[in-house]
């Protein structure tokens, strides 16, 4: 029956002609693991594919749904952590293992005459792979996938001429947003992946049309084997191990949740991806006028060197102890490029707010001097009230008592009682407390805003002016006014009012405990202690300190992720008040009165969680755990590798 129907079809469609043109392939000198990368390369597109469709049953391509549907995805669906996981890891698999191929074409000298236009499809093959990971790490709208395109956009900017068009094509406007993610969208599902496709295609009938290369010593070409089985043996076994590892890295290694895209984080250091770092690390080599250069010149020169590399190097020898200056060249590049990649990983990079992001004028300017800040009005009994306010917001009275009101673990803070400390010691203390105390608990207030920082500066040391005007209520949910509530705005997160104990959007986002943990420390480790383990004192409450985070109380904790976020949520938003009302520090609401973004609170609460064992990425529905999967796959794998080997050695041993 099977063989009626595969007669029906192949008089229909040439299905036999073209199984016997991909497997009938003399292969000089033999079979060698050494020709298995594009077998490999095309498997692993093929994961991509089939990987990538299956998120996009999943992913929602907006701002507001991009993040969270991907961290459903990997958290509720079965099975999803490791299509995500794959998906993951096979782009990086992809890119080095087409970089080993070309290394491996190069020392071979298979790129000569008559190979030319093999190589050329093979150089825009990996060019193509590249803007696959370029668009592909935005589309999850994280910390890290969001500062990557906006690194990436704005070193497309520099380019003389067209840059800023290129930059605006790209975004869909000036700033990374909604049209930015629809179109890196578009490009990674479409347009880069039948750009693939099609060279697939011209890369194989040019590599059909005159076969491999071969070893470069005649002597070893004149043996000859068949693709099928021989090589096609070797091609499997090379696949196979590909797949195991790239499964052992999706269970070992997942992806990290770096919380979503927050553009007002302050601390966090923007970087490209890996793959990108060489050209990110040779733009600090190349600023100011030299910009151009380093943005367009540099990765020109690359690629037209590796373009043009048939035509310069004419010379029929392939044996590369034979070509001595072309392999010295060759191995310089690759080093040049290995070094770069790694110096980029490891540089500090910078730190980066929503007022250096803007007026930073190039992706070349990484060493940024730190701003000074001019003298302001300082703040008359008019304008007192809203200082007082800023000093609330900013939660400084959890610590000090700021006109008689506020806490008593710190020193008082009142009305020009500190004027002998000078403007800028003030200022410095207030951004950066560490560099008068080293071991002082006092929080950076570095993210507040020049104006406000200003006001509390003058306040402190009575002189007279006005406080900056407080921003005006958006509507009748927000009835305290927040200095801080353009900060939720601009990222995108959501207004919480003050309910009573109502939880806010942060409750339901997964965050990056370790975001959380840098921000734990500037806002919460002053009250709570380092790592919440060891609260200070706090007279006239109830326990005699403030409570514990590391461990939380235990009508707090739950082991669910889910209910343990939306109970601590509930405190950060809306603050507390230890009972009696006598105590002398509460919990500010940090929510409230958008203090804090609700990107930042979810990464706190991953933190909080983190510290008491509790993982805010735990998989609630995973098919199978990935540690018992793994069991099983290589269960599986062994029993593949065993019977290959029974068939390989069954296959040659001689006929009695």
């Amino acid at each position: 029956m099977l063989s009626r129907i595969g007669h029906w079809i192949n008089e229909r469609w040439p299905v036999v002609p073209l199984i016997r043109l991909v497997l009938d392939e003399e292969i000089p000198g033999g079979a060698r693991f050494a020709y298995t990368e594009g077998s490999a390369i095309l498997t692993l597109f093929l994961l991509q594919a089939v990987t990538g469709l299956l998120q996009i049953f999943f992913y929602v391509p907006t701002v507001d749904h991009a993040y969270n549907s991907l961290g459903f995805l990997r958290t509720e669906v079965p099975f999803g952590w490791l299509i995500h996981n794959l998906h993951y890891w096979g782009a990086q698999v992809m890119i080095i293992v087409v970089v080993l191929h070309m290394v491996r074409v190069f020392l071979w000298g298979a790129y000569k005459k008559p190979r030319e236009l093999t190589w050329l499809a093979g150089v825009f093959l990996l060019l193509t792979t590249m803007g696959l990971s370029f668009t592909g790490g935005p589309l999850a709208w994280d910390q890290h996938g969001y500062w990557a395109g906006e690194v990436g956009t704005s070193i497309a900017g520099t380019t003389p001429v067209v840059g800023d068009l290129v930059k605006r094509l790209l975004r869909g406007g000036e700033e990374m947003g909604q049209l930015t993610l629809s179109r890196f969208f578009a490009m990674h599902t479409m347009v880069f992946p039948l750009g693939l496709l099609a060279l697939f295609g011209v890369h194989f009938v040019a590599f059909r049309r005159f076969g491999s290369a071969g070893p470069w010593e005649e002597e070893k070409k004149k043996g000859h084997e068949p693709f099928w089985p021989h090589q096609a043996f070797k091609d499997t076994i090379t696949i196979s191990v590909l797949l195991f590892l790239l499964i052992a890295l999706s269970v070992f290694i997942p992806p990290a949740f770096s919380g979503p895209a927050d553009v007002q984080d302050t601390t966090y250091v923007p970087k490209p991806e890996w793959n990108f770092l060489f050209l990110y690390e040779a733009l600090k080599y190349f600023q100011g006028p030299l910009e151009p250069v380093g943005t367009v010149g540099v990765p020109t020169l690359m690629v037209s060197l590796l373009l043009l590399l048939p035509f310069i190097d004419r010379n029929p020898e392939r044996n590369p102890f034979r070509r001595p200056v072309a392999l010295l060249l060759g191995l310089l590049f690759l080093g040049i490029i290995t070094v770069l990649t790694l110096m980029g990983y490891y540089s500090p990079g910078f730190a980066q707010g929503a007022v250096a992001r803007t007026e930073r004028t190039g992706p070349g300017e990484q060493e940024r001097k730190k701003e000074s800040i001019p003298s302001a009005p300082g703040v008359s009994s008019a304008g007192e009230g809203r200082v007082l306010g800023l000093f609330r917001d900013a939660g400084c009275t959890g610590c000090h008592r700021v006109e008689g009101s506020g806490g008593t673990t710190a020193p008082a803070l009142n009305r020009g009682g500190l004027k002998n400390r000078g403007r800028a010691w003030l200022i410095e203390q207030i951004r950066n407390p560490g560099a008068h105390n080293p071991s002082t608990i006092m929080p950076s207030f570095a993210h507040l805003p020049r104006e406000q920082v200003n006001a509390m500066v003058s306040f402190l040391m009575g002189a007279p002016g006005e406080a900056p005007a407080p921003a005006p209520a958006a509507s009748a949910a927000r009835k305290t006014p927040s200095p801080l509530s353009r900060r939720a705005e601009l990222s995108g997160g959501s207004s919480v009012p003050d309910a009573g104990g109502a939880s806010g959007a942060a409750a339901g986002i997964i965050g990056s405990a370790g975001r959380g943990g840098a921000l734990f420390k500037d806002f919460c480790a002053s009250c709570h202690g380092p790592d919440g383990a060891k609260p200070v004192p706090n007279p006239g409450s109830r326990e005699g300190t403030v409570p514990p985070l590391n461990p939380v109380r235990k009508e707090l904790y739950s082991a669910d992720p889910k209910v343990f976020a939306r109970n601590i949520d509930r405190i950060i938003q809306n603050g507390s008040v230890p009972a009696g009302g006598k105590a002398s520090l509460s919990m500010p609401a940090f929510g409230a009165t958008h203090t804090l973004t609700q990107q930042e609170i979810a990464n706190i609460e991953a933190y909080i969680l983190e510290l008491n064992g509790v993982d805010r990425a735990q998989l609630i529905r995973p098919g199978m755990r990935p540690l018992p999967f793994f069991f099983l796959v290589t269960a599986v794998y062994v029993l593949f590798i065993l019977v290959q080997g029974g068939l390989r050695i069954k296959n040659n041993v001689p006929d009695s």
